[in-house]
């Protein structure tokens, strides 16, 4: 898996307007806030699920309703296409989280 230029990191990113970037680092990085420890948890299982699939693991932390999540790829030594899916993946999951009930 190649590092993203720059260039295209910025490209990439674009979409993805709620991930802070830290160009230093080679890494993207988003706080995701639920009702409950119920549902981060249930927020990372789906996300732990896809991260394993994919062979792409996440660093992250969870306290109580809140899900901390920074992606890079070290085998790139910085950001990768890889981090980019997982991140649209991971705003995918919180956007059906945020759903309203059906009733």
């Amino acid at each position: 898996m190649n590092r993203l230029s720059p260039e295209h990191a910025r490209e990439l990113l674009a979409p993805l307007q709620r991930w802070r970037h830290d160009d230093q680092r080679g890494a993207i990085a988003r706080e995701f806030v639920f009702a409950d420890f119920k549902q981060a948890f249930a927020f990372m299982t789906q996300l732990a699920l896809m991260a394993e699939t994919s062979d792409h693991h996440p660093e992250w932390s969870n306290v109580y309703n809140r899900v901390d999540i920074t992606l890079t790829t070290h085998d790139a030594g910085g950001l990768s296409q890889r981090d980019i899916a997982f991140a649209h993946y991971a705003d995918a999951a919180f956007d059906r989280f945020m759903l309203p009930s059906a009733t």
